[in-house]
C-alpha cells in the first residue's frame, strides 16, 4: 500500500496497450482533444464538446436535446473512411464504443427511426453527444474499439469481464541441467515454453506426472547450487538428483529431450522407447530399473487421461463454443496444443440484453486475444460477421497467419460440439446458483427488514496480534456471490495498540469518506445496501456513530456477535434501535451469513499474516534515510548484521566504504534518537 492509496485490491488484472500503436497510426481525428485512446479512460470519457472539420469546437446540440436528432446532426461533419464512435449520455457518460469501415454510413444508420433492437433503440434514444477517431485500417479500427471497451467499460457493450493471463511450461535451456517449471507473465526467462494451460491445476496435474515421468528438477538455482545431499523429491522419486551427481549431464539432457517431445505431442514415440527399455532392464534381471520404467510409462499414461479429448488432426487450436440462455451467455475456450486438451474455461461476459452471438463472440475474440497469442486456428460454435476482419486482427497480434472458422463436420465439429455442451452446462450452474444467491439475498432482506434484497453487502473484520501487523479487511458479496475483485485490506496506523473499536472507526472512516469523495451520487455502484460487522452491541453501536458522523444515514447495519459458548448456529445478531436476536438454528440466512463473516475473516487472517512475514524478514536498515542497497551491502559486509551496525558508533561507521560523515551520523542518530 502506498500512502496517496490507503486501500488497495485484492485482485487486479493488466491493461492492454495495444490501442497505444493504433492511435499512432491514426491519420484524422474528428473529437474533442483528449479523447484520444490515452486519455480515454480520464477526460475523454467525459469530454462532449465535439469539433468541426477545421478544429473548431462546437456543442454536441441544443441542452437537453438526445437520440436520433444528436445523431443526425452528426452525419455533415463525418468522413467516409474507418475509424471509432463514442455515444455519450447527457452527462457525458459513454454509453457505447463501435467501429465502423465507414464511419458515415455506420452512424447514418442509427439515424433511422424504425429497425433497432429494443436494446439499441435504448441507447439511441439516450445519446446526446458522439465522439469519433478515425483510423488508417478497419483492422485498426476493431482493435481500438475493443481497447477502448475495456477501458471505458460502456454499458451496452459486450464486456469480457475475466481477464486474467494464462500459466504455461517451462522448461529452462540457460543451465547444465535444466529445470521445468510453471511460468505465468511475460516470458523473460530462456527456455521452451508451451501452454497456455486454462488454470494453475491444469499445469500442476501435469507437472506432478512430468516430475515422475522424467525426474526433472524444479527448484531454483539457488538451491540447485547449495545442495549437498538429495532432497526429498529424490527419496519419492520425483527428481533424478542433479544438483549432487546422481545423474550424468548427458542423461539428465536425453531426460529433458524426452520431456519436451512428449509435450510437443510425441508422446507415443516415448512410450514405446521405454518400453523397450523396460523390457531389456526386465531380460538382463534389473528389475529395480525395470520398475522405475513401468512408473514412468504409467505416469505418462495418467497425463493423457487427465487431458481428456486429445484430438488427432488438429495440432494446436483454441475452441470457442458460446452458449445464451435468458439474457446471460457463457463463452467456453478450450486449449488444444500438440495435439492435447489442455484445459478449459468458460467465461460470462456482460453482453446487455439482445446482443446477437456475432456481435458477442466478435468482442470476445478481439478482447481475450488482446493480451495473449492466438493460435494458429480459431474453432467457433457461431459464424461472426466478418470473419475475415477478425483473422487480420488476430493474426496482426500473432505475427503470422490465424484460421478462424465455423467447422461443419469432421473431427474439429465433435470438438466445438464438445465445448458447446460444456457452455450449457456452465451456463446452467450459474444461473442456478444465481437463483440460489437471490432467494438467500430475499431471506436476509426479510430476516433484517429491509425494503428490497440488497445488490451489495460490505463485510468488516480486523486481524492482529496484541495490536502487532493490524490490517482491516473489507470483503463483497452481491447477487453473484463473492465479488473478490472488489475485496479492500486497510494498513491500521495506529500501530502498537490492541484497540479493536478504534480499528474499525479508522477503517471505517477511511472506506466512506473515500466513496463521499469519489462517489458522492451514489453512481458507481460502489456504495453498499448492506453493512455487516463481525462483533456485538458495542461494535454496532460505534459504527453506527461512524457513519452518522459522516452524514451516512441510509445503509443498513447490522452485527453477528458468537452466541453462547461461541458455537457456529448459536449468533446472536444486533441491529441499531432493535432488541438482539437469532434466527432459527437451521435456516438458510443463518448460513449465508456465517459465510460471509467467515470470508471476512479468512481475508483479514491471510492479510494479517503475509503482513506479519513480510514484517519478519525486514531489516533494520531499510527504515534509515539515505541508505540504499549499495550502502547495506556495505555496512552488513562490515559489520556483519544489523545489529551490529545498531551498535557502531559514528567513527565505526565512518570507516564504511561510502558512507561519509553526515551520513554515520544520520544513522547513529536514528538507532540512538536520545544520544
Amino acid at each position: 500500500m502506498t500512502p496517496s492509496d490507503p486501500e488497495t485490491d485484492a485482485e487486479s488484472t493488466p491493461d492492454s496497450n495495444a490501442a497505444e500503436t493504433v492511435a499512432e497510426s491514426s491519420a484524422h481525428t474528428v473529437s474533442a482533444p483528449g479523447s484520444e485512446v490515452a486519455g480515454a479512460a480520464g477526460e475523454g470519457a467525459r469530454a462532449a464538446a465535439q469539433f468541426d472539420e477545421d478544429g473548431a469546437a462546437r456543442p454536441p446540440g441544443e441542452a437537453g436535446v438526445t437520440g436520433i436528432e444528436v445523431i443526425r446532426a452528426q452525419l455533415r461533419h463525418l468522413p467516409d473512411q474507418p475509424g471509432v464512435y463514442r455515444m455519450l449520455d447527457a452527462r457525458g457518460e459513454v454509453l457505447y464504443v463501435g467501429k465502423a469501415r465507414s464511419l458515415k454510413t455506420r452512424v447514418a444508420s442509427y439515424a433511422r427511426p424504425t429497425g433497432h433492437t429494443a436494446r439499441i433503440a435504448r441507447m439511441i434514444s439516450a445519446t446526446a453527444s458522439m465522439m469519433f477517431l478515425t483510423t488508417n485500417t478497419e483492422t485498426e479500427a476493431l482493435l481500438l474499439e475493443q481497447n477502448l471497451i475495456k477501458q471505458l467499460k460502456p454499458r451496452f457493450n459486450v464486456l469480457l469481464r475475466d481477464d486474467k493471463s494464462f500459466p504455461n511450461i517451462v522448461v529452462g535451456d540457460a543451465h547444465a541441467f535444466p529445470k521445468i517449471a510453471k511460468h505465468r507473465g511475460a516470458r523473460r526467462e530462456a527456455g521452451r515454453y508451451f501452454g497456455p494451460f486454462a488454470g494453475a491445476g491444469a499445469v500442476n496435474r501435469t507437472l506432478n506426472q512430468l516430475q515422475r515421468a522424467f525426474l526433472l528438477r524444479t527448484c531454483t538455482d539457488s538451491v540447485f547450487d547449495n545442495r549437498t545431499r538429495p532432497c526429498l523429491l529424490f527419496q519419492i522419486k520425483r527428481c533424478s538428483a542433479p544438483c549432487v551427481g546422481r545423474i550424468s549431464e548427458e542423461d539428465y539432457a536425453g531426460a529433458v529431450d524426452d520431456a519436451v517431445r512428449f509435450l510437443e505431442g510425441k508422446s507415443s514415440d516415448i512410450q514405446k522407447g521405454l518400453a523397450e527399455e523396460m523390457a531389456a532392464a526386465s531380460r538382463a534381471l534389473e528389475f529395480e530399473r525395470a520398475a522405475a520404467l513401468r512408473d514412468r510409462i504409467k505416469a505418462l499414461t495418467q497425463v493423457q487421461a487427465v487431458q481428456g479429448i486429445n484430438p488427432e488432426s488438429t495440432d494446436e487450436a483454441d475452441v470457442v463454443a458460446l452458449h445464451q440462455e435468458g439474457g446471460q451467455a457463457c463463452v467456453q475456450v478450450f486449449f488444444f496444443r500438440a495435439h492435447q486438451n489442455w484445459g478449459n474455461r468458460a467465461y460470462y461476459p456482460r453482453t446487455g440484453a439482445g446482443a446477437e452471438p456475432a456481435e458477442i463472440l466478435e468482442a470476445f475474440l478481439v478482447q481475450f486475444y488482446s493480451t495473449k497469442e492466438p493460435p494458429k486456428r480459431v474453432l467457433l460454435s457461431d459464424p461472426v460477421e466478418d470473419v475475415e476482419l477478425l483473422a487480420e486482427a488476430l493474426a496482426a497480434r500473432r505475427g503470422r497467419k490465424v484460421d478462424v472458422a465455423v467447422p461443419a463436420r469432421g473431427e474439429k465439429r465433435l470438438l466445438v460440439e464438445h465445448a458447446l455442451r460444456n457452455a450449457k452446462e456452465s451456463l446452467a450452474r450459474k444461473m442456478a446458483e444465481s437463483s440460489a444467491q437471490a432467494t438467500l439475498l430475499e431471506g436476509l432482506a426479510e430476516a433484517f427488514g429491509l425494503d428490497s434484497p440488497p445488490q451489495r453487502i460490505e463485510v468488516y473484520d480486523n486481524s492482529h496480534i496484541q495490536g502487532a501487523h493490524a490490517v482491516g479487511a473489507m470483503i463483497v458479496a452481491g447477487p453473484e456471490g463473492f465479488v473478490k475483485s472488489q475485496y479492500r485490506k486497510f494498513n491500521i496506523k495506529q500501530a502498537g495498540t490492541d484497540d479493536d473499536f478504534g480499528m474499525m472507526r479508522e477503517v471505517l472512516e477511511r472506506r466512506f469518506a473515500r466513496l463521499l469523495k469519489e462517489d458522492p451520487d451514489r453512481e458507481l455502484g460502489h456504495w453498499p445496501d448492506l453493512l455487516l460487522i463481525d462483533g456485538g452491541a458495542g461494535q454496532i453501536s460505534a459504527t453506527a456513530g461512524i457513519l452518522a458522523e459522516l452524514g451516512v444515514e441510509d445503509v443498513a447495519l447490522f452485527g453477528v456477535a458468537k452466541g453462547e459458548d461461541r458455537d457456529a448456529g448459536k449468533e446472536v445478531f444486533h441491529v441499531p434501535g432493535r432488541a438482539p436476536f437469532a434466527l432459527p438454528h437451521r435456516s438458510p440466512t443463518l448460513y449465508f451469513i456465517q459465510r460471509l463473516r467467515d470470508e471476512a475473516h479468512r481475508f483479514a487472517i491471510g492479510t494479517h499474516r503475509a503482513k506479519r512475514a513480510k514484517a519478519s524478514v525486514k531489516n533494520p536498515l531499510d527504515d534509515v534515510p539515505g541508505v540504499g542497497p549499495t550502502r547495506k551491502r556495505a555496512l552488513l559486509a562490515h559489520f556483519g548484521s544489523a545489529k551490529g551496525v545498531t551498535r557502531a558508533g559514528v567513527e565505526e561507521l565512518k570507516a564504511v566504504s561510502g558512507v561519509s560523515e553526515a551520513l554515520a551520523e544520520t544513522i547513529h542518530a536514528h538507532f540512538h534518537p536520545g544520544a
